[in-house]
């Protein structure tokens, strides 16, 4: 397939530019095999069952775009990807030139020096004070580059799952934000269990695929960890029929690199799974996700799992009844094929 085959025409109103008034007051799609349902995510537990497992990505944003000077005067914006050891980090750089390395750009009087590039990025190291401390004092939160305003104070909360624990990503896992801690409760109380895996979304999750043959496409590495713990739930899962539930596609694409090797087995490390239709999918039997862009690597991931015609006709179906698109959208629920 080509990328091209990924696009549809999406009018920019339906672009969600703030969250809705209460997290689940979003509306919900349900593609279950080529049935189209459209409901309120408040109903989702509805479409659950007893012995279902959700896995959520447990992952936190920070507030990593900076805004600063070169010595020079010109202004500059940083979107500071991952945290490094030795006081460094890895981040881009949008400026009117480039920053070469040595040069040194003044955060709020805190200085960071440029000690080179690795690919697209740049290696940024701090003397003053560490990163985590300057993002906690001077960060925005990184709203995606279609939402079209500067953060505001409730993205904080906002754009954060009411679960995140781990810090580490520039981009929320989105699927999530739809969840309040009634409707969390509530699945507890319906039988449903959960398990948390860790995915720290990179920047990358914006950038458009370049290459027309996807074949070409190479994936941004992205840092994960599945548990012991949450492959054995998976396991007690299996043997009373229940369910794996994903919540997004960044828990889909964990519960997939730590079954690479053909079963499921604890995993820490960097990811570059790049899931298109064709692939055959070992963990996951259902799939909780936001709309996504189009020609991105998440609606073919989406189309992988559900079917590239079944959830093309869903999308034009979505637009057609105004759902919201994209980060602070509306969610979708497709129960495979």
């Amino acid at each position: 397939m080509q990328t091209s085959d990924f696009s549809y025409i999406l009018p920019s109103e339906l672009i969600a530019q703030y969250p809705a008034a209460r997290r689940t007051d979003s509306r919900l799609l349900v593609l279950d095999q080529a049935r189209v349902l459209d409901q309120h995510f408040s109903d989702f537990p509805r479409f659950l069952q007893k012995n279902d497992l959700l896995v959520f990505n447990d992952t936190r944003v920070m507030a990593a775009r900076l805004f600063g000077y070169k010595e020079s005067g010109g202004k500059v914006e940083i979107l500071l990807e991952r945290l490094l050891p030795d006081d460094q980090a890895l981040a881009q750089i949008r400026a009117s030139k480039s920053p070469k390395p040595g040069s040194r750009i003044a955060v709020e009087g805190i200085w960071l020096t440029v000690e080179g590039r690795e690919g697209d990025m740049f290696v940024l190291s701090i003397q003053e004070t560490g990163f985590a401390a300057l993002m906690a004092e001077h960060g925005h939160m990184p709203l995606p580059p279609y939402i079209r305003r500067d953060d505001g104070s409730f993205d904080e909360s906002r754009y954060q799952t009411v679960y995140a624990a781990r810090e580490g990503s520039v981009a929320a896992p989105t699927a999530g934000l739809h969840f309040d801690d009634e409707l969390l409760l509530r699945l507890q109380q319906h039988g449903v269990d959960t398990a948390r895996v860790t995915l720290h979304v990179g920047a990358g999750t914006f950038q458009p695929v370049r290459v027309e043959n996807l074949s070409d496409h190479v994936m941004h590495a992205e840092w994960l960890q599945v548990s012991q713990e949450v492959c054995d739930k998976i396991t007690r899962v299996r043997d009373c029929g229940g369910r794996v539930v994903a919540v997004g596609t960044t828990s889909v694409r964990s519960l997939e690199s730590a079954a690479a090797g053909g079963s499921l087995a604890p995993y820490e490390g960097d990811t570059q799974l790049f899931i298109t239709p064709g692939y055959k999918f070992k963990v996951v039997d259902a799939l909780l996700t936001n709309f996504h862009l189009p020609e991105s690597t998440l609606l073919m991931l989406v189309c992988a799992f559900a079917g590239y015609d079944q959830v093309m006709a869903a999308y034009r179906h979505a637009v057609k009844q105004q759902y919201r698109f994209f980060s602070y959208g509306d969610a979708m629920f497709l129960t495979g094929r």
